[in-house]
């Protein structure tokens, strides 16, 4: 009996018969084994085995008898990969932990005291104090260092302990899996069962109302059995696009705690703590420098730490301020190129609206100005690129950044109290007017 053959002709009776069961992956399934009245099939993962074996087994039965022309039993090999649990979802690819991302590694100081203080709670007592514990704060500030921080402390502790540690958008590729193969309820029950669950980026749920609805329950099931729930975003629950209010309420039930730029002292110490870790040794002069020229997020000041460490190691060994400008670009004899962030504060502060605001995909009159003359000036003040400046304010493309920079060099041309406003902030970050140039 020619197997393939027999398993394509099993496909199109099941897709004229049984459309709603069919999916797209059925094609990836083969007759593993066929004798005398028994025919087994070979999903490849174990939510495919899952489905097949709480859905599929009478259209299979069905299917094997219409080719073979007699009474069939068909049955599901599990694949090698298969959880020693019976629930497809037993085994969710979390994010690793960092090893270096521990509380003994993290630097703290005025931006980050709060934040950095509750997760220590929440590690000495998961599922009483602060729960769930929100942290927020732009990209690179600390906020997935405090989420493993806290992982590593517990799992210390209680190295049996259930805990789950992954981003947001893995928790709704999964679920929408689990919708797809018709496990909804092992993956509910996958979820559910752990006693710590931490996510990061949950600003991903934005417009995903299935995917909203669902995390309310999961949230529900496991505050009520006093389980830790540990969330990052970029932004406050407040300012989560289309976060219904009841997410909004119940993520801000515990404590709702902000991350800052570091402060000049706080990105010293930084860069000496990181420079320790990775063993390099780094002259005063140059902590200095680079806690100068440096002013966005801890993540840069590591990146210019391995540059350092790299330019170093074709040299003697040693670093000077000759390779630290070398690894910072535009900074020579003390002149910094600006940050966004930087430019972001002064047109916020001119026009008195929030950053999170310019940074939302809201498109009123009040946000659009401010918003077009920081890309503006972001471009003409910063060596970034078009798409890191859209990046920056809420994964625009470079082609809304490239319009902004269009609109507002033209409207300055037509407008001198517009042409006055950009001028005044364009001094306050760099001492001159000369923006044009």
């Amino acid at each position: 009996m020619n197997l393939e053959r027999s398993w394509q002709e099993m496909l199109a009776f099941l897709r004229l018969n049984n459309s709603d069961l069919v999916r797209g992956w059925f094609s990836q399934l083969r007759i593993s084994d066929f004798d005398r009245g028994h025919i087994a099939i070979s999903p490849i993962t174990p939510t495919q085995y899952v489905y097949l074996q709480n859905h599929c087994t009478e259209a299979f039965v069905q299917a094997a008898q219409s080719v073979t022309g007699r009474l069939m039993a068909v049955t599901f090999s599990p694949p090698a990969s298969m959880p020693e649990d019976r629930y497809g979802f037993g085994a969710i690819e979390q994010l690793s932990l960092n090893e270096e991302y521990t509380f003994e590694n993290f630097v703290t100081g005025p931006c980050n005291k709060l934040a950095h203080a509750a997760s220590v709670a929440v590690a000495r007592e998961p599922g009483k104090r602060y729960n769930p514990l929100f942290l927020y704060g732009n990209v690179g500030l600390g906020k997935s260092h405090l989420l493993q921080a806290v992982c590593h402390e517990v799992k210390g502790k209680q190295p049996d302990v259930n805990l789950l540690y992954i981003s947001c958008e893995t928790f709704i590729n999964h679920f929408i899996e689990a919708v797809e193969l018709g496990v909804v309820q092992e993956f509910r029950h996958r979820y559910r069962n752990v006693d710590i669950l931490a996510i990061d980026d949950v600003q991903y749920l934005a417009n995903k109302d299935s995917s909203q609805e669902e995390f309310f329950h999961t949230f529900n099931s496991l505050y009520q059995a006093q389980k830790q729930i540990i969330l990052s975003s970029d932004r406050p629950p407040n300012e989560i696009e289309t976060l219904t209010e009841r997410l909004i309420s119940r993520f801000s039930w515990g404590l709702v705690a902000g991350i800052d730029r570091p402060c000049y002292e706080t990105r010293m110490a930084i860069i000496r703590k990181k420079a320790r870790i990775k063993g390099v040794a780094i002259p005063e002069e140059v902590v200095s420098f680079l806690a100068r020229s440096i002013e966005s997020n801890t993540r840069e000041l590591e990146g210019a730490i391995t540059k350092l460490q790299g330019l170093a190691m074709l040299g003697d060994g040693r670093i000077s301020m000759d390779m630290a400008q070398q690894v910072i670009p535009g900074r020579r004899n003390g002149a910094k190129e600006l940050a966004i962030e930087q430019i972001v504060e002064a047109v916020t502060s001119h026009f008195n609206v929030k950053v999170t605001e310019l940074q939302s995909k809201r498109r009123n009159k009040t946000l659009a100005l401010p918003r077009q003359v920081c890309m503006f000036l972001a471009r003409q003040l910063t060596r970034r690129s078009l798409e890191e400046i859209g990046g920056y304010f809420g994964g625009r493309d470079h082609s809304t950044v490239l319009h902004a920079t269009k609109t507002i060099r033209k409207q300055i041309d037509d407008d001198p109290s517009l042409r006055a406003t950009v001028e005044d902030i364009t001094r306050a970050l760099t001492g001159r007017a000369n923006y044009l140039t």
